[in-house]
C-alpha cells in the first residue's frame, strides 16, 4: 500500500499538531472504559468480543494494542479502525476533537519546499546546540563566564550535560560566521532566529548568553533560551528564540523530553516557571518536572503533560507574580480534565533555590505536606481579602464555582461542589444552580457543533486495508526489524578513521543495514523491504525518533507493524526461551545482541535458500539438465560451508 494522498491535502505542520494533541488514552476513552494497570491502561477491546480485557493503551508510547485480536497503532489508526475512516478522514476527525483548523488544498512546490526547510531548520538548530555546548566546555570565554556562573550556582557537570546547556560567544557575529563556514545557509540561521539580519547588517541573537536548548518531545532541538550575565537593565535578562516553523512556544514545555519517562512512572508532573528551576530539581533527584519557560500556561502545553499523567502540581514562587500565575493556570488545567494541586513556596524562595536547600527527600516531603487542591488554595488565598464583606465573599464563591464548572467529569465536579459547600458555608443546591448556569450555554454550543459535524459526514466510507499479520514474517525477520527500529541510532562500536588516532562511531542502524546489503540478503517480504529501505533513507537525519516515525507513519500497514513490534508480545525468540538467559537491559549489551541477531537472520535466510535449491535440483533432474544440476550442487556446497560458519558462531542457538 502506498502512502495515502493526504500529504497533498493537509500540511505537515497541521498533521504534527494533530498527532501531538491526540493523546492516545484521551482518544480511546471516548469509546472504551479504561482502568489503570501499572504504567498502562486496560480495557475491553472494541474490535472483537471479549470478557477478559486484553486491550492495552500506553500513553508513554502513544499506542494501543489488543493482544486478543492483534489490532494496534496510534490515535489515528484507532479512529480509522473504530469509525471506518480513511487516514485523512481520521486526521480530520481528531482535528475537530481538538479544535485544530484544517484548510485542505493541493500541496504546491512551495509547500514541498517548506517541508525541506523545516528539516533544514532542525539541522541548523542541532548544529547550534553542539556549537554552544562545545564553547561552554572548551573555549576560554565559555569556561570563565558561562561555566563559572553555573559553578557559582552549584550545578553539577552531569546535569549541565544532561540538558545540553552551552554558551554563545560575545561579539557581533562569531556564531553566524562559524555556522556559515560549516556550510549552513544564512536563510536558515535567520529563520530559526539564531541570526538577526537587516539588509547589510547582521548579528548573533544570543551573543554573550548562557544557552538552554529547548527540545521537542522526541528530543530534537527546536529553539533556545538565553540568559544574559551582564548587569545591564536595558537588556532583557532572558531571551527566547522567536516563533518559527519548528518552534511554537505555546505548544512546548522545557524539559519534557528529559522528564516524560519519570512523569509516566510516578504518575505526577511538577510544573515550574524557569530553566534553572528544572535543572535544580533534576539535580535534587526530582526528574518529573517541566517548565512553562516564563510564558502563560496554554491548553496545548497542558495536553502535552496529559499524555503522560492526569496529575499536575504547580510550583511557583510565593510572591504576588507567582500567585497570579498559579491562578491563571488552574482553570485551564481543570478544563482538560486533569487533577491540579498548587504549592506556593516560602516567601523569598523559588523552585531552584528551594531544591538546592532541601534536597529530594525533604523537598518531596514538603510538597506532600503543603500542596493543596485548587479549592483549598483559592479559598484560603481569597478569603484573606473578604473578611466580613458579603459582596467580596459572593465574588469569591463565583470565582471558585467558575473553576468547578469547567471540570468535564460529573462525579469529580460533584465532589468539589461538596468541598466548596463545606469550606465556604454555602448550601450545595445553590452551588449546583450556579454551576448549571455557567455550563448550560457551553453545553448547547457543543451539541449544536456535534450535530452539524455529523450532518456533514459522508455516507459509505472505504474499508481500511487488512492489517499485516505477524505470521507472514519469519521470527528472525520480526526481531531484526524490532532491533533496527528500536535501537537504530544507538552507538554500537568504533572503527579506526582515515587519520591516525581518529575513530568513527558506527550506529546499530548503519551496521544492520550494511550487513544485509553487503550480502544481498534483504528479505523479499514486501513490508520488510519497504521498512528496511526507509530506515536506510533516514539514517543521515539527525535526532530522528525512529519509533515515532514508523508508529505514526501514514502507511497503515507500516504503522500497524511498528506498533506490534513495539508491543513485542508475540515475538518468541529463542534468545528469551530460557529463564534468566539475559538479565541485562537490551541497551547495555547491544554489542553482543546485534551480531547474534544478524547471524540468526542470515542463517535462516541460508536455510531457505538451500530449500529452494533442493527443489530446483529435483526439477532440473527430472528434465535431465545435468549441467544446471551440477551448478546447483556447487551452489549448495558453498551454502553448506557458509551454514557451517554460522552454526559455529551461533553454537547451540542455531535454528534448524
Amino acid at each position: 500500500m502506498n502512502s495515502p494522498t493526504f500529504v497533498t491535502m493537509i500540511d505537515h505542520a497541521t498533521i504534527e499538531r494533530i498527532l501531538d494533541a491526540a493523546e492516545i488514552s484521551d482518544v480511546v476513552s471516548d469509546f472504551v472504559t479504561l482502568r489503570k494497570r501499572g504504567v498502562n491502561q486496560l480495557g475491553l477491546c472494541p474490535f472483537h468480543n471479549e470478557k477478559t480485557p486484553s486491550f492495552t493503551v500506553s500513553s508513554a508510547k502513544g499506542i494501543f494494542k489488543c493482544f486478543g485480536c492483534g489490532k494496534g497503532g496510534n490515535s489515528v489508526n484507532f479512529i480509522m479502525e473504530h469509525e471506518n475512516l480513511t487516514y485523512p478522514e481520521a486526521l480530520k476527525w481528531l482535528a475537530r476533537k481538538y479544535n485544530i483548523e484544517i484548510v485542505e488544498k493541493e500541496e504546491t512546490e512551495e509547500q514541498k519546499q517548506q517541508k525541506d526547510d523545516r528539516e533544514s531548520m532542525m539541522i541548523v538548530s542541532s548544529y547550534a546546540q553542539k556549537y554552544f555546548t562545545r564553547y561552554l566546555w572548551e573555549e576560554n570565554e565559555g569556561r570563565t563566564i558561562g561555566l563559572s556562573y553555573f559553578r557559582e550556582r552549584n550545578f553539577r557537570d552531569d546535569i549541565l550535560k544532561k540538558f545540553d546547556v552551552g554558551f554563545a560567544p560575545d561579539g557581533k557575529t562569531p556564531f553566524t560566521e562559524a555556522a556559515q563556514k560549516e556550510g549552513y545557509k544564512i536563510d536558515f540561521l535567520e529563520k530559526t532566529g539564531l541570526t538577526i539580519k537587516r539588509d547589510d547588517w547582521m548579528r548573533d541573537r544570543f551573543a554573550g548568553r548562557i544557552m538552554f536548548p529547548i527540545h521537542n518531545i522526541a528530543g530534537r532541538v527546536i529553539a533556545f533560551g538565553g540568559r544574559i550575565l551582564k548587569d545591564d537593565k536595558k537588556i532583557a535578562k532572558y531571551l527566547n528564540s522567536p516563533e518559527s516553523d519548528i518552534y511554537h512556544k505555546s505548544r512546548v514545555l522545557y524539559g519534557i523530553f528529559q522528564a516524560k519517562r519519570e512523569i509516566s512512572k510516578t504518575e505526577k508532573c511538577y510544573l515550574v516557571e524557569g530553566y534553572t528551576d528544572v535543572l535544580s530539581m533534576h539535580q535534587a533527584g526530582i526528574e518529573n518536572v517541566v517548565a512553562s519557560s516564563g510564558t502563560a500556561l496554554t491548553p496545548d502545553q497542558i495536553r502535552l503533560v496529559k499524555r503522560f499523567t492526569p496529575n499536575i502540581t504547580i510550583i511557583y514562587d510565593g510572591d504576588e507574580a507567582g500567585i497570579k500565575a498559579s491562578l491563571r493556570g488552574i482553570d485551564l488545567i481543570l478544563e482538560e480534565g486533569m487533577n491540579v494541586k498548587v504549592l506556593l513556596l516560602p516567601q523569598g524562595e523559588d523552585p531552584d533555590s528551594f531544591a538546592k536547600k532541601m534536597g529530594a527527600t525533604k523537598y518531596l516531603k514538603y510538597i506532600e505536606d503543603n500542596e493543596a487542591d485548587f479549592i483549598q488554595f483559592k479559598t484560603r488565598l481569597l478569603l484573606k481579602d473578604t473578611e466580613n464583606d458579603p459582596i467580596k465573599k459572593a465574588g469569591l464563591i463565583s470565582d471558585v464555582i467558575r473553576s468547578v464548572s469547567v471540570i468535564p467529569d460529573t462525579i469529580t465536579r460533584s465532589v468539589y461542589i461538596k468541598e466548596c459547600s463545606r469550606l465556604l458555608g454555602v448550601n450545595e443546591d445553590i452551588l449546583y444552580t450556579e454551576v448549571r448556569k455557567q455550563k448550560t450555554k457551553q453545553s448547547e454550543d457543543f451539541r449544536k457543533k456535534e450535530f452539524r459535524e455529523k450532518a456533514k459526514k459522508a455516507t459509505a466510507k472505504p474499508k481500511p486495508p487488512e492489517k499485516i499479520k505477524p505470521t507472514q514474517f519469519l521470527v528472525e525477520e520480526l526481531e531484526y526489524l524490532r532491533f533496527l527500529l528500536k535501537h537504530c541510532n544507538a552507538p554500537l562500536f568504533e572503527l579506526e578513521g582515515d587519520d591516525e588516532n581518529e575513530t568513527e562511531m558506527i550506529s546499530v542502524g548503519e551496521f544492520m543495514i550494511q550487513e544485509l546489503e553487503a550480502d544481498d540478503l534483504v528479505s523479499e517480504n514486501p513490508l520488510f523491504k519497504k521498512m528496511f529501505y526507509e530506515v536506510s533513507s533516514i539514517l543521515d537525519k539527525e535526532n530522528i525518533d525512529t519509533w515515532k516515525h514508523f508508529t505514526q507513519h501514514p502507511d497503515s500497514e507500516i504503522s500497524q507493524l511498528a506498533t506490534d513490534l513495539l508491543s513485542e508480545k508475540y515475538i518468541e525468540s529463542k534468545r528469551w526461551a530460557k529463564a534468566g538467559a539475559f538479565m541485562e537491559q537490551e541497551e547495555d549489551i547491544l554489542e553482543v545482541l546485534i551480531p547474534k541477531i544478524i547471524n540468526e537472520y542470515k542463517f535462516r535466510k541460508i536455510k531457505i535458500m538451500q530449500a529452494e535449491i533442493e527443489k530446483q535440483i529435483n526439477i532440473e533432474s527430472d528434465k535431465k539438465d545435468y549441467d544446471k544440476v551440477f551448478d546447483l550442487l556447487n551452489t549448495m556446497t558453498n551454502l553448506k560451508k557458509v551454514e557451517k560458519e554460522f552454526t559455529d558462531k551461533l553454537g547451540s542457538r542455531a535454528i534448524n
